[in-house]
C-alpha cells in the first residue's frame, strides 16, 4: 500500500461507494426526473451539440501547435493542478514565484470559448442551461464532457490552451501592482488532489513542495487580510489545501472584474451581494448568541460579518451548521448583474465576478469572451438573469434531493463523497 494509498483509505472516498438495491436506484432515478421537470433542468444534450462538441475535440494537438505563435508560450513554467479525488475536469492550475519585493501568482483557466463561442451550438446549449448542477452522485454538465474532460481538462504533461491571470502583488499589503490577463499555452506538471497536496506543502522531498509551500504562505496571507478587512468567513475549519485554492481563485475573480470596470469600463457579468438589514443581522447573532456553548464576542456586535467569523473560529464544531444556518436564513440572494454597484456583502468587495469556472458556469464562460473581445453581448441583461435564476433552481433541485435521500435512508454527505453502487439483493 503506498502512502497515497494509505492517505486516501483515511479519506471519505477510501471508504468505498454506499451500496444501494436496485429498487431504491429505480427511486432515486424517478425522483430526479421530477425534480428536473419542475425545475426545467435539461438532463440530454441535443445531438448536435453531441456533435459539434466531438468535432471539436479532434486533431486538438495539431490546433495547439498552431495557435503557439499566437500566445503567450508558458509550457516551460512550473504548473499544477488540485481537484477533489473524483474531478473529472480541471479547468484551473497555478504557477508562483517569490521575488524580491513581490509575489506573481499565475492562475490558468482552461480557454473554453476557443471551443465554445455565440457561433455555436454548445454556446445555445450552455445558455439554456447555465450551469452545472450537482446532485449527489450525480451531474448535469452545463458543456457537453466530451469537450469539458478532455481539450478543456488542464491534465498534465499535455499541452493545452489557457487563459491566465498574472497578477503582481505586493509583498507588504498584497495589492495588485500589475495585473495582465492573456492567451496561454501551458503544460501542467502534475495533477494532485486535495489530500496530495496537503502533504505536499510539509514533505521536503516531494515534488512541487517548494510551490505547494509558498502557495499556502501566500494563501494564508491573503485569508487573513481578507477577514481582517470585513470579508464574511462561514467555513473557517479549511485545510490548507482548500485555503490556497479558494484564495487564489478568488484573487484572480476580483483581478479580472478589476479590470473590467476600471481598466476598460465595461459591462461585464458582475456578482452583486446585497446586505441583510440590521435587523435581519440583529436576529442572526442573537440566534447564535442563544446556542449551547457559543458566545459572540461583545466587541464585535458592531460588524456582524466579523462577530460571526470570531464566533466560528471559537464555537465548539457541533455548532458549526447552526451558525452558519442562522447567517444564512438572512442573507439575501446573490445575483448576476451588468454593473457591479452595490459590491458584494459578504466578501466585502466592491467588484467581483466569476471567471475562473467557464466549464461549469455561464458566467464565467460569458466573463472570459467579454475579455478576449472586449465586446458585450447585446443580450447582457437577460443573460444576468438567466444565470442568477438557473442558479436558485440549481440550488432548489439540490436541497430537495438531498432531502430525499434522508427520507429513504440514505446520509446525502457520504452519497455526496463516496458515491452510489446499485448491488444486487
Amino acid at each position: 500500500m503506498t502512502s497515497d494509498t494509505q492517505a486516501e483509505a483515511g479519506t471519505p472516498e477510501g471508504q468505498g461507494p454506499v451500496e444501494i438495491s436496485p429498487e431504491l436506484a429505480d427511486k432515486l432515478e424517478e425522483k430526479r426526473k421530477d425534480l428536473f421537470e419542475k425545475f426545467e433542468i435539461r438532463d440530454e444534450f441535443p445531438q448536435e451539440v453531441l456533435t459539434e462538441a466531438e468535432k471539436r475535440t479532434e486533431d486538438i494537438q495539431q490546433e495547439i501547435q498552431d495557435e503557439v505563435d499566437e500566445r503567450e508560450d508558458l509550457r516551460e513554467m512550473t504548473t499544477w493542478t488540485t481537484d477533489p479525488v473524483d474531478a473529472q475536469d480541471f479547468d484551473d492550475a497555478l504557477s508562483i514565484e517569490e521575488r524580491d519585493d513581490e509575489y506573481v501568482l499565475w492562475v490558468h483557466i482552461a480557454d473554453v470559448t476557443h471551443y465554445v463561442n455565440p457561433e455555436t451550438n454548445m454556446w445555445e446549449e450552455a445558455v439554456e442551461r447555465a450551469n452545472t448542477v450537482y446532485l449527489p452522485a450525480y451531474t448535469m454538465h452545463m458543456l457537453p464532457p466530451v469537450l469539458a474532460e478532455t481539450v478543456c481538462s488542464l491534465v498534465p504533461n499535455e499541452d493545452r490552451l489557457a487563459h491566465t491571470v498574472e497578477m503582481h502583488l505586493d509583498k507588504e499589503n498584497l495589492g495588485y501592482e500589475n495585473i495582465e490577463i492573456y492567451k496561454s499555452v501551458i503544460n501542467s506538471d502534475e495533477r494532485l488532489t486535495y489530500t496530495q497536496a496537503e502533504r505536499r506543502i510539509d514533505d521536503e522531498d516531494a515534488d512541487l513542495h517548494e510551490e505547494n509551500k509558498l502557495a499556502f504562505e501566500l494563501a494564508d496571507k491573503m485569508h487573513e487580510q481578507r477577514k481582517e478587512e470585513g470579508s464574511l468567513v462561514l467555513n473557517p475549519r479549511r485545510d490548507r489545501a482548500h485555503t490556497i485554492i479558494e484564495e487564489c481563485m478568488l484573487k484572480a475573480n476580483k483581478a479580472v472584474t478589476h479590470t473590467l470596470m476600471w481598466d476598460r469600463g465595461v459591462e461585464a457579468m458582475y456578482r452583486v451581494h446585497p446586505q441583510p438589514s440590521p435587523d435581519e443581522w440583529g436576529e442572526a447573532l442573537q440566534e447564535i448568541q442563544d446556542l449551547n456553548g457559543v458566545s459572540v464576542p461583545g466587541s464585535k456586535w458592531d460588524d456582524p460579518r466579523q462577530a460571526v467569523n470570531a464566533t466560528l473560529e471559537e464555537s465548539p464544531d457541533r455548532q458549526l451548521d447552526k451558525i452558519q444556518w442562522a447567517v444564512m436564513k438572512v442573507m439575501p440572494r446573490a445575483r448576476y448583474m451588468n454593473d457591479p454597484f452595490g459590491g458584494h456583502h459578504a466578501l466585502n468587495f466592491e467588484i467581483y465576478g466569476h471567471f475562473t469556472s467557464p466549464i461549469r458556469r455561464l458566467s464565467d464562460l460569458i466573463n472570459h469572451w467579454i475579455v478576449y473581445t472586449n465586446d458585450v453581448p447585446e443580450d447582457l441583461v437577460a443573460l444576468c438573469d438567466r444565470a442568477s435564476d438557473k442558479q436558485a433552481d440549481a440550488e432548489a433541485c439540490e436541497r430537495e434531493y438531498k432531502q430525499f435521500l434522508e427520507e429513504v435512508g440514505l446520509d446525502a454527505a457520504a452519497v455526496n463523497n463516496r458515491g452510489l453502487e446499485v448491488v444486487e439483493e
